[in-house]
């Protein structure tokens, strides 16, 4: 997971700077997910249970992030709070995670097993993963920033979708539906360039080239919309998106709460493409493919 999310960041670098704890931008192995392969590093609230081996009922039988699978006396698998302790020890300061008690954790292992001896508890459930990286000092973020936040947001996501495009050689980056949204954006001569662009010149773009940034909010949302795929956004799903922006982008956290207009904890398709300046008549389930 966090191979991709070092690849996203390092696909749009020219606008989100990547922190400098993190590891070396390197061309992740394949995935059918950019944003949200092996999302489970991120996810609060999936239980599996799969066929049971008679020899090791374990074996197959799934616990949620934070949980190890044991057997009872009638060797009957469950699913219990995994010790902290026995988390593998982080490889480096690019492992640690923050926590929404402000606190450093020395991996999401760390951080999950933690909050699972919390379940029941008002502190736990409060608690979540904040960010990637040990906790810092986060500016407020002011108004004007937060209008300039879509700015960069809209042209990261844009330009994403056309390196995935570029370098989806074997076809396992995007769908074949998602490739021919993609390309018409690639094979526009009015596309702007990836660059460090100043903020008037990216408001300029969208106004210009409105369109092309339609289906990135989309396809973003989709990617998010995992777990379930029911047309919202949780905190957890929206965790493999926040949690490694925050620490470069400050106003991340403010730009999402915003996204909820009506407060119900959850953020509608219609909310998320409001957020980013897509019009109410352009909103389409339809291009989630």
């Amino acid at each position: 997971m966090r191979v991709w999310i070092v690849f996203l960041l390092c696909l749009a670098g020219h606008a989100i700077a990547a922190p400098v704890s993190s590891p070396p931008c390197v061309e992740p192995e394949v995935g059918t997910n950019p944003v949200q392969v092996e999302v489970g590093e991120f996810d609060e609230a999936i239980e599996v249970v799969e066929d049971v081996a008679a020899e090791n009922p374990c074996v197959n039988y799934h616990c949620k992030k934070g949980k190890v699978c044991e057997v009872d006396e009638s060797n009957t698998p469950m699913c219990v709070c995994q010790d902290p302790s026995t988390c593998p020890p982080a490889e480096g300061e690019f492992e640690h995670v923050c926590g929404t008690d402000n606190k450093t954790y020395d991996s999401s292992c760390h951080f999950f097993a933690t909050k699972c001896t919390l379940e029941g508890t008002k502190k736990g459930h409060k608690l979540h993963l904040d960010y990637i990286g040990p906790c810092k000092y986060i500016e407020a973020c002011l108004d004007n920033e937060l209008k300039e936040f879509p700015l960069r947001m809209r042209d990261w996501l844009k330009n994403v979708l056309v390196t995935l495009y570029e370098r989806d050689e074997d076809n396992n980056l995007l769908t074949e539906k998602q490739k021919l949204r993609v390309k018409k954006i690639y094979e526009n001569e009015k596309r702007l360039q990836a660059g460090d662009h100043s903020l008037d010149l990216l408001a300029r773009d969208f106004e210009k080239n409105y369109n092309m940034f339609i289906f990135p909010v989309h396809w973003q949302f989709g990617q998010l919309d995992q777990h379930p795929v029911d047309g919202y956004l949780t905190h957890s799903e929206l965790a493999p998106l926040r949690a490694p922006l925050i620490p470069m982008e400050h106003c991340t956290t403010r730009f999402f709460e915003t996204c909820d207009s009506d407060g119900d904890k959850y953020i509608a398709l219609e909310e998320w493409a409001s957020c980013f300046g897509i019009k109410e008549q352009d909103v389409d389930k339809d291009l989630i493919i």
